[in-house]
Parts: C-alpha cells; structure tokens; sequence
C-alpha cells in the first residue's frame, strides 16, 4: 500500500479523523497537503511530526478557500480526501434558511467544487475518498441538515465514479459509525457511548485510526478496481 511520490489533499487534517488520515497517508510514503480552519497548533505540530507536510489554512464555509487550498497542488496531484465537515444538532422546527445554507456550504458545496478542481489537477489513476456517515442510513432527531447534506456527497461520489472512471480515476465513500473523537465525546454522555459499543459487532467504538486505514486502502494501489462504493466502516454497528 506504498504511496511513495504520490501526492495527496485532505481537508479538515487537524484533529479526529482527519488527522489520523493525514499521518496514515504520510507515514505510507505520501506528500500530504491539508486544511485546518481554527487549531494552528495541532496544524503546525502535524507539520513537524511529518516532513514534507503542508498546512493550508480554509474555512469551508467560504468558497474562496478553494484557491488556496490547491495552491500546495496545482504541479499534481494523486489524491483527494474530502473530509471536513459540520453536524450541528437542530430540530426541524428550529432550522433556519442561514443554518440550511450553512451546512450544505461546508458538506456537500465544497466537496462538489473541490472535485470540481481536483479533477483539473489529478493524475490519470487518482483516487477521490469522500468522508461520509452511517447517519444516512441511520438517522437521529437533530441530524436533518447533516444526513441531508451527507446524502448528497454520496451521490456526488456515484456520479463522479462515472465520470472519472474513463481516466481509471477512482472515487468512492467512506461512511464512518461511531468514531471515538473529542467532538464524539463532546456531544454525547459517556453512558451514550459504553451502549453504542455495545451495540457494535465488534465490542467497541471506532477509532479515527480504524477509519483512516480504510481511507489509506482506498487511496492505493490495491483498491484500483473499487470504485463508486459506500464502505461502511461501522465494526458492524449496522449489519
């Protein structure tokens, strides 16, 4: 699974999953490129545990991100990993046209263009991996924008898989379950979390460790003839 001399954008790289991605697809040999919007500690810490690792600061919500973030690029690029993302709880009742924009802006707007201009840059045999959420199949009270919005970025991954695969470009979805991030223990009482290991075929919660493997298979050369799937990486908390 080597990517030595392959060159590789992951967004959202500063903390969770997305790090985990980031030293995953370092340490397999790959120039890794990732965004971070707020932490430029643990950006520049990513920086210096990994050499040859570059920063790009990009708030999703804004599409002039897009320029910067594939500044680091534009000689080529080999793989895309769409990452970041927000999940705020609101009930349907409470949602409003800003909060609406908000979420689909920074889920589904912006992995759209960034495919968009990565498919201008990527080398013929790229690979595109598209973070996505068993909550599309399993969906919670408060979740309408993010299930919406992830829902969205798996038929984008679908369609792309069409439209890339002529240059053996593959694309496909990555759709996590319970995965054990600050943010996960932030938004859930630990109670919460002992009954969703529980619940998981194998005994346990994800690790962003777990989630960045399956991402660093997808990405090399051994998944060449996987394109368009929706691997859910759930330890089997939907069978």
């Amino acid at each position: 699974m080597g990517l030595d001399g392959r060159t590789a954008l992951v967004t959202g790289g500063s903390r969770g999953i997305g790090r985990a991605i980031v030293g995953r697809l370092a340490e397999a040999g790959a120039r890794v490129v990732f965004t971070y919007r707020d932490d430029r500690e643990a950006a520049d810490e990513l920086v210096r545990r990994f050499e040859g690792t570059v920063a790009v600061r990009a708030d999703q919500a804004d599409l002039a991100s897009l320029g910067p973030m594939f500044a680091p690029v534009r000689d080529g690029l080999d793989i895309l990993v769409n990452n970041a993302a927000i999940g705020p709880s609101t009930p349907i009742a409470e949602i409003t046209a800003e909060e609406f924009d908000r979420v689909m802006t920074v889920n589904a707007k912006f992995p759209l263009l960034a495919m968009r201009e990565a498919a201008t840059v990527l080398r013929d045999g790229g690979r595109i991996v598209n973070i996505s959420s068993l909550n599309t199949v399993l969906p919670a009270p408060g979740l309408a924008l993010y299930c919406a919005s992830k829902a969205a970025l798996e038929q984008f991954t679908a369609v792309a898989a069409r439209e890339l695969g002529p240059r053996g470009i593959t694309v496909n979805t990555v759709s996590p379950g319970a995965t054990d991030t600050d943010l996960l223990r932030a938004s859930n009482p630990a109670e919460a979390l002992t009954g969703t290991a529980t619940l998981t075929a194998l005994g346990r919660l994800g690790q962003p460790e777990d989630i960045a493997a399956v991402v660093a298979y997808l990405a090399g050369p051994d998944a060449r003839w996987i394109t368009g799937q929706n691997i859910r990486a759930t330890g089997g908390l939907l069978v």
